[in-house]
């Protein structure tokens, strides 16, 4: 995937897409009790490039912040209920910019996890994007691997790995820190709004 802005997976804004591969490290939020959420820091800078604030920060359940590393907001996470989901082999959640949430409450992506009570792969989660947000064209993803072995990656339709979740080379799996591999001109905002997803599902940092 090029640099260029043809190329670019633009989903938040191009800010968040690098020319080159970048690792980030995540953490979990210290002083804070569990719902709290994480950090995501440059690997090389060292600098925060996000935050993201769960539950326990929000007060609010199934409901996910994706800060910059101002303080500023980027995504609003919000899982749908209803009976609608409670009648579907997925439940939905989505990912709203908090640029574009007033004007208009149309989702930029979207996150599929199966609704556990039907009989289909439990690991089977599936991403789209919204095709106004991208390039005018729907794209779908998946996660291939299992997140609380830190060791999965977003792939898209063609097969293609946009950000793989791992851990150094030699180090156990940690829940409080992993690394995230960026490939070039990914948004790196949707990459993590993805990830806060996984968390949230996986009973991680951003959970009450």
């Amino acid at each position: 995937m090029g640099s260029s802005k043809g190329n670019m997976m633009l989903v938040i804004s191009k800010e968040f897409c690098s020319s080159s591969e970048v690792v980030f490290v995540v953490r979990k939020r210290p002083h804070v009790v569990t719902g709290g959420g994480f950090v995501v820091t440059n690997c090389r800078s060292q600098n925060v490039v996000f935050r993201v604030e769960g539950c326990g920060v929000l007060g609010k359940k199934d409901e996910l912040l994706l800060r910059d590393g101002d303080g500023d907001p980027l995504l609003l996470i919000r899982r749908k209920g209803g009976l609608v989901e409670a009648l579907s082999i997925y439940r939905q959640w989505r990912g709203y910019s908090t640029l574009e949430y007033e004007k208009s409450q149309k989702p930029v992506f979207r996150v599929k996890e199966p609704n556990y009570s039907c009989i289909i792969n439990p690991n089977q989660i599936k991403i789209s994007i919204d095709a106004r947000a991208y390039n005018n064209h729907n794209q779908d993803f998946e996660i291939k691997g299992y997140f609380p072995d830190r060791a999965c990656s977003i792939m898209d339709s063609k097969g293609i790995v946009i950000a793989k979740v791992g851990v150094k080379e030699g180090l156990v799996a940690n829940n409080d820190m992993y690394n995230v591999l960026v490939k070039p001109g990914v948004d790196q905002a949707f990459v993590f709004g993805v990830i806060a997803v996984l968390d949230y599902i996986y009973n991680g940092s951003t959970r009450c």
